[in-house]
Parts: C-alpha cells; sequence; structure tokens
C-alpha cells in the first residue's frame, strides 16, 4: 500500500478556508487536487487567472460539442457513434426514433442510460417501466432489453466496461441525503408487459468485446412470468435529486456524485440556490483535477460558469491543464449577479484517460480553447 505524503503547509499569502475569503482583490485561487476530489490538495493563489491562456497548439486541449449534430437514428444503440472510451468505459449518443425490432444485450458491462429527450415504454428481463426526459435509467450487466418510443428519443449511453454500478457513499449526510432510495423505480410484470409476450420469432443482438453477434429466438425471449431478488433494472429522474448545498462554502463536484464505479464516477449538476455568504466563491473554482479526465453533457438550462454552452452540447477536460469558469461568469459570480443556478447536467469524471471517438471532429466547436480569453 502506497502511504502518501500528507501534511499541511503554509506559505507567502493564502486563505485560511478553501474557496472563500480570498487573500485580497484580484488573487485567483485554484485547487490542485488528486484522486478527483477526494484526495489531498493543495490551494494556489495566483495573480492571472489560471486560464489565462492567450495561444494553445497541439491536440490535448479543452474541446466542446455539439451532439445533436451527430448522425442521425441508429436502429441498435450499438451502431450509435461512440463519443469517449477507454479500457473501463464507453460513452456514446443515441437517437432511437422508432420501435426497436430486435431486442439487445450488453456482456460488456452495465449501461447507464440518460434521457436527454422524448419519451417510450422499455421491455426488459425484468419487466415493463415507462421512462421519459430526464431519466437515468441504469441496466445491468447482459439484461435483455428493447426500447418503443411514444416520442423519439436520444440517449447518452455510458457503459461501465467489464465493471457495475453502485452508489456513492454519502458517509456523515446519511443514506437519505441527495436522494432517498424509496424514489428508485423498477419495472413491473404488467398487462403491457405480459401482452408483448409472443409465439413470433426474435432476435437479439449481442455486445461483446464490441462485436456484435446475433441469437435468434422462435418466440419472444422477454417471457418472464416473476422474479425476485437485487439485481434490476434501475430508474432515476433528475428531478428526484436534492443537491447538497452550503451558503458559505462552494462544494466541489464529488458532492453531486450519482452512480459510481471502480474507475469513474457519474455526477448530476441540478438547480439550486447560490453561495450568499459574501466571501464565498460562487462558482466552480479553479482546479488542476490532475487524476481524472472530465466529460460534462448539457442538458437543460443555462450552465452559470460557461459561455456559449446550450442544452445537447458536451465539453471535454482532460486532465493536464487548469480549468474553471469563463472570465464572465467569474465576474458575476464575484458581484452576485444570481441567486440561484438553472443547469441540469451530467458529469463524467474518469480515472482513465478517454480517447475521442471517430465522428466527434465533424461536430466540434474548434474555438472553444479561446473561450476563456477576455
Amino acid at each position: 500500500m502506497i502511504r502518501r505524503i500528507a501534511f499541511p503547509l503554509l506559505k507567502g499569502t493564502y486563505s485560511r478556508q478553501a474557496h472563500a475569503d480570498l487573500p485580497e482583490q484580484g488573487v485567483f485561487e485554484r485547487e490542485v487536487s488528486r484522486e478527483g476530489f477526494y484526495g489531498p490538495a493543495t490551494h494556489l493563489h495566483h495573480k492571472h487567472p489560471p486560464t489565462g491562456w492567450c495561444a494553445w497548439s497541439g491536440e490535448h486541449r479543452p474541446r466542446a460539442y455539439n451532439l445533436l449534430k451527430l448522425p442521425n437514428a441508429q436502429s441498435s444503440p450499438w451502431d450509435a457513434p461512440l463519443l469517449f472510451h477507454n479500457a473501463h468505459c464507453q460513452i456514446r449518443f443515441w437517437q432511437c426514433n422508432g420501435n426497436m425490432q430486435t431486442l439487445v444485450r450488453n456482456a460488456d458491462g452495465d449501461d447507464l442510460i440518460f434521457i436527454h429527450q422524448g419519451h417510450g415504454e422499455l421491455f426488459c428481463d425484468y419487466g415493463h417501466l415507462s421512462v421519459e426526459q430526464g431519466d437515468y435509467v441504469l441496466i445491468p450487466r447482459s439484461c435483455l432489453w428493447r426500447l418503443e418510443p411514444t416520442k423519439p428519443m436520444t440517449l447518452m449511453m455510458i457503459e461501465a466496461s467489464n465493471d457495475y454500478y453502485g452508489l456513492p457513499d454519502k458517509t456523515i449526510v446519511g443514506q437519505h441525503a441527495i436522494f432517498d432510495q424509496a424514489v428508485l423505480d423498477t419495472p413491473e410484470i404488467d398487462d403491457a408487459y405480459l401482452q408483448q409476450q409472443n409465439e413470433q420469432p426474435w432476435q437479439i443482438i449481442i455486445k461483446r468485446f464490441n462485436q456484435q453477434s446475433i441469437i435468434t429466438y422462435p418466440f419472444n425471449p422477454l417471457d418472464v412470468v416473476g422474479w425476485h431478488g437485487d439485481v434490476s433494472v434501475v430508474r432515476l429522474n433528475w428531478l428526484d435529486i436534492r443537491p447538497l448545498m452550503s451558503h458559505r462554502f462552494h462544494l466541489p463536484p464529488s458532492a453531486h456524485s450519482t452512480f459510481v464505479t471502480s474507475r469513474f464516477v457519474v455526477c448530476t449538476f441540478v438547480p439550486r440556490p447560490m453561495e450568499s455568504d459574501p466571501g464565498a466563491l460562487k462558482v466552480p473554482f479553479y482546479h488542476s483535477n490532475d487524476d481524472f479526465d472530465e466529460v460534462i453533457f448539457y442538458h437543460q438550462g443555462e450552465f452559470f460558469s460557461r459561455d456559449n454552452i446550450e442544452p445537447g452540447m458536451l465539453t471535454f477536460h482532460p486532465c493536464g491543464f487548469p480549468h474553471g469558469p469563463h472570465p464572465k461568469a467569474y465576474r458575476a459570480g464575484c458581484q452576485s449577479q444570481r441567486k440561484e443556478t438553472d443547469e441540469v447536467a451530467v458529469m463524467i469524471d474518469t480515472r482513465d484517460g478517454l480517447a475521442i471517438g471517430s465522428s466527434m471532429p465533424d461536430v466540434e466547436w474548434a474555438g472553444y480553447v479561446d473561450s476563456w480569453k477576455e
């Protein structure tokens, strides 16, 4: 086991409390943290914004994409564009406009689906579940499922490759904080489920090692009549998330963790009151999260720390450089211009570096790297 070097040091001009009561006007705080926002950290105080670069060359850079411009309507989720990937995570964006004519099964890992647009009916091994915009739907590895949209659906799919999803440890705030597990919905063996069972041929498209195979049955294999246990498809809507808040301290993204795996975490940013204490930062602090790559998908509202980012867009901040609020958002925060946030966004922080999918350059906003310039 590695024993970390961990002892507090104080040098030069500093604040006694991170993210609050900065030493003087015109000083910009940057957090250098390990293990995401869970590990040791140092707070550096700069004369200039840590994102105040004037030029950038090379492929390693902050990036932004408009996912709504990706190719439309794939019949199978495994054909949907791959946005980012590594050995432990695959992120896809899928537009499902009509009833799926085949069943699908992911033998590579759990899938977490976030429904950006639309609504419909999910049929799976565990029964029938109505799903809608703003839902997370957790599908266990190798579960059979299909969708019947009642309105065309646009979905973010996050695969935990060779892994599974769980809930974050809520420690001192208790198990009912952020959301109570009683708000989680599971499928039902109802009339709609029983009525879709038939003796007609059905095919299953299985993804394993990112290759597709097809199994044909002379009947519908979604023929379950009952079950018991603690493995199931689970649904959570962002409206059921009650975010942690502090009026005197800007909480780190880790406070908004929703689902976790062994190699990445999924966080949800939802509307909340802004910090009211005069000395507290009111925008995300500049930070160097040097063990993780960060992906944020913007679902709705106006993201209060970014300019020119709209619903359906996605930003990518790989580790290796500081990032934080745009200049206009930082000034607005210092002046306490807003009293609450209205954005809904999904953040994926991965412990392992992400490769960019081949479709992404076609929908990239090339000027994003310059958006921090005054």
